[in-house]
C-alpha cells in the first residue's frame, strides 16, 4: 500500500513500476545501516517512479489515436467555466493560483530558464508572434509558439519549429499535465481554467521540448493574463491597442493600455507600436515606473524587404512585421549572440529576416480560401475571404484589405499575391466579369455591433466595394465545449437567434440610411437575411452559386469572430 499511496492515479503500468521501486527501496533499508531520512527516501522514490514511466517525451506514455484524442478534449472541456470571464467569483481564476500550478507541475525552475518573447495588445499580436517566430526559425533556432484561439484543432495552439504539435505529442504531455493536476489540486488550489490550462500545458512542452525561443501571444489583457506567470522574458511587445473586451479591461484606452502594460519587467526591454496618445501615455508611465527601455516602431518597408511580399496579406501587417523585426532582433543580440544591425543601419533587412517575413503563415487572418466543393467550370465560383477582425479598429483594416483584395482578384495584375493557400485557383479570367460581394458576419454578444458593421461597410464603400447581401448567423463552435468538425451540428432548430437579429437590425438601418443617402433610387446596396446555422447559410451561398452564370463569382467577407472563420474553414475544406 506503500507504493500505491504515494504515486498519481495513472495506469496500471505506472502502478508496475511504483510496486518495483517499493520492493527494491525496501531491500535497500534492510541492506544498508546508515540510510537518508524517510522523507528522502519517499522524494527518491516518487522520482524514480516517474522517470521509470516517462515516454520518449519525458511524459507518462498514454494510449494513443482518436478515441483518446476525443478523451483528451472532454477532459479539457471540462475545464471551460460557464460563468462570465469578469466574474471574479470563480476561485480558478485567482491570478496568483498560476504560480500554484507550475509548482505542482515541477515548472518553476524549467519557466525561469526559458527564453521568452512575450506580446499582448488587442490586435495584431498573434500577427506579430508568427513573424517573429518565423524569423528565428529561418536562423536555425528550435521555436515554440503559443497563440490563441485556435480555429479546427486545439493543437494549433501549440506550434514546435512552425508546426502544429503532433497528436501523439499532444497526448503525452496533455494526459502528464491533466493527471498530475487531477492529483494534486484541492478545494484551495482548484483544477486551472480552461485556457490557464493551456498555458500550462504551452509551458510543459516548450520546456520538454527544449525550445531556443518560446513565443508567446497573450490570451487576454495582460497583467493577470496566465502567460504573465513569466517573469523575465527576454523582450516584451505591444501591438495596436483598441477597444476590446471593455466589460474586463476597462472602458478607456488608458485602462486597456494599463492591463496591456502588466507584462511589462523591471528592466526588461520592451517595444511598441505608434498608439493612440492616451494609451501611450500610460504605456510609457509603466515602462518608467520599471524601468524599461520602451522603443516605438514605425511599419516596415518596402526597401527594407528587397520587393518582397509579407506572408500574411493586408497593409496593417507591415505594422506588426515592423514590431517582429524589433522583437527577433533583441532576442537574437541577447540569446543568439548575433550582431544584427538595428533598423536605421539597415539598408535591406538580413536575409533570415526577410525568409521570415515572407514565409509567416497564421490561419485566418486575411486568409483567401475558395470552397473547394464547388466545381468552378460548370457554374460561377465561390471564395471566402476570412479575417477574424472583432474591434472597431481591426473591422476598418479588415474591411481595406477585402476592398483591395476583391479589387486585386479580380484583375489578373494582382491575384497571384493575394491567394494564400489557395493554389491551382487562377483568377484572371474574372477581369471584367460579374461578381457579388456578399458578407457572412457573427460577433460575440459582449461587443457593440453599432461600433463593428458602420467600420466594416463605410469603410467598404469609400473603397467603392458595396455588399450584395449580409448573412448572419449563429457559431457552430460552442463555448463550453472543445471538439473536432465531426462533433459540430449541422443544423439546430432550437437555436436562439436574438442576438442575430440584433445584428441584422443594425445592418438594415446601415443600408436604410445609405439608400436615403443616394435616394430612392439608388442601389441600396444590400438586403440581409438570417440562417438558423452556419450549413445553412452555405448551403444557400453554393445553391447560388450552382443556379448563376459561369460568368459570377461570389466573394463573401467572413468577420466578426475567430470561432466563426474556424466554422466556415471545418466547412469549405476537403
Amino acid at each position: 500500500m506503500f507504493a500505491v499511496s504515494i504515486v498519481p492515479r495513472t495506469t496500471s503500468c505506472r502502478l508496475s513500476y511504483a510496486f518495483l521501486c517499493h520492493h527494491h527501496l525496501s531491500v535497500r533499508l534492510h541492506q544498508q545501516p546508515h540510510q537518508p531520512s524517510l522523507s528522502f527516501q519517499i522524494r527518491s522514490v516518487r522520482k524514480q517512479i516517474d522517470m521509470a514511466a516517462q515516454g520518449d517525451y519525458g511524459v507518462v506514455k498514454s494510449k494513443t489515436g482518436r478515441d483518446s484524442y476525443e478523451e483528451a478534449l472532454a477532459a479539457l472541456s471540462s475545464l471551460i467555466t460557464k460563468r462570465s470571464r469578469a466574474d471574479k467569483s470563480n476561485s480558478g481564476d485567482r491570478f496568483e493560483l498560476i504560480f500554484d500550478y507550475l509548482k505542482l507541475l515541477d515548472l518553476e525552475e524549467d519557466i525561469l530558464k526559458m527564453k521568452v518573447i512575450h506580446v499582448a495588445g488587442t490586435k495584431g499580436k498573434g500577427s506579430t508572434c508568427a513573424f517573429t517566430e518565423s524569423i528565428l526559425r529561418n536562423y536555425g533556432f528550435r521555436t515554440g509558439l503559443f497563440t490563441s484561439p485556435h480555429l479546427i484543432d486545439v493543437r494549433e495552439r501549440f506550434r514546435l519549429d512552425g508546426a502544429d504539435i503532433s497528436e501523439d505529442k499532444f497526448l503525452g504531455y496533455f494526459w502528464w499535465c491533466y493527471n498530475r493536476l487531477k492529483e494534486r489540486t484541492n478545494e484551495e488550489i482548484p483544477m486551472p481554467t480552461y485556457f490557464r490550462f493551456l498555458a500550462l500545458l504551452a509551458f510543459k512542452i516548450f520546456a520538454a521540448e527544449k525550445v531556443d525561443a518560446a513565443i508567446l501571444e497573450v490570451g487576454l489583457g495582460g497583467k493577470f493574463d496566465a502567460t504573465n506567470a513569466v517573469q523575465k522574458p527576454v523582450v516584451c511587445g505591444i501591438s495596436s491597442l483598441g477597444y476590446d473586451h471593455m466589460e474586463i479591461l476597462g472602458d478607456t484606452l488608458g485602462k486597456i493600455a494599463g492591463e496591456k502594460a502588466g507584462i511589462f519587467k523591471v528592466g526588461v526591454p520592451a517595444f511598441t507600436v505608434p498608439q493612440p496618445d492616451e494609451a501611450m501615455r500610460v504605456l510609457k508611465a509603466k515602462a518608467s515606473e520599471l524601468d524599461v527601455n520602451l522603443e516605438v516602431e514605425q511599419p516596415l518597408t518596402s526597401r527594407l524587404l528587397s520587393g518582397q511580399k509579407l506572408g500574411l496579406d493586408g497593409e496593417h501587417q507591415y505594422l506588426n512585421a515592423g514590431l517582429a523585426v524589433s522583437l527577433a532582433s533583441t532576442w537574437l543580440q541577447q540569446i543568439g549572440k548575433l550582431e544584427v544591425p538595428s533598423r536605421t543601419q539597415m539598408g535591406i533587412l538580413p536575409e533570415q529576416f526577410i525568409k521570415g517575413l515572407a514565409t509567416a503563415s497564421l490561419q485566418g487572418r486575411a486568409q483567401v480560401v475558395p470552397d473547394q466543393f464547388t466545381e468552378s467550370r460548370t457554374s460561377g465560383d465561390l471564395v471566402f475571404y476570412l479575417d477574424g477582425a472583432h474591434s472597431p479598429e481591426s473591422m476598418e483594416a479588415c474591411a481595406k484589405w477585402f476592398s483591395f483584395a476583391v479589387k486585386g482578384d479580380n484583375q489578373s495584375e494582382s491575384s497571384e499575391h493575394l491567394v494564400n493557400g489557395s493554389a491551382g485557383s487562377s483568377h484572371d479570367k474574372w477581369s471584367g466579369e460579374t461578381c457579388q460581394q456578399i458578407l457572412l458576419f457573427n460577433c460575440m454578444s459582449v461587443r457593440d455591433p453599432n461600433l463593428l458593421l458602420p467600420h466594416l461597410r463605410n469603410t467598404c464603400a469609400n473603397y467603392g466595394v458595396h455588399f450584395k447581401k449580409a448573412l448572419f448567423v449563429p457559431n457552430m463552435s460552442v463555448y463550453h465545449k472543445v471538439g473536432t468538425a465531426a462533433d459540430l451540428p449541422e443544423n439546430d432548430p432550437q437555436v436562439d437567434l436574438s442576438w442575430q437579429f440584433t445584428l441584422q437590425k443594425v445592418w438594415e438601418s446601415l443600408v436604410q440610411s445609405e439608400r436615403e443617402d443616394r435616394g430612392k433610387d439608388g442601389d441600396s446596396g444590400g438586403n440581409s437575411e438570417v440562417f438558423t446555422s452556419l450549413p445553412m447559410a452555405i448551403k444557400w451561398l453554393r445553391d447560388n452559386v450552382h443556379e448563376s452564370s459561369s460568368a459570377t463569382r461570389f466573394q463573401v467577407l467572413v468577420a466578426g469572430s475567430l470561432h466563426l472563420v474556424g466554422d466556415v474553414l471545418r466547412l469549405i475544406r476537403k
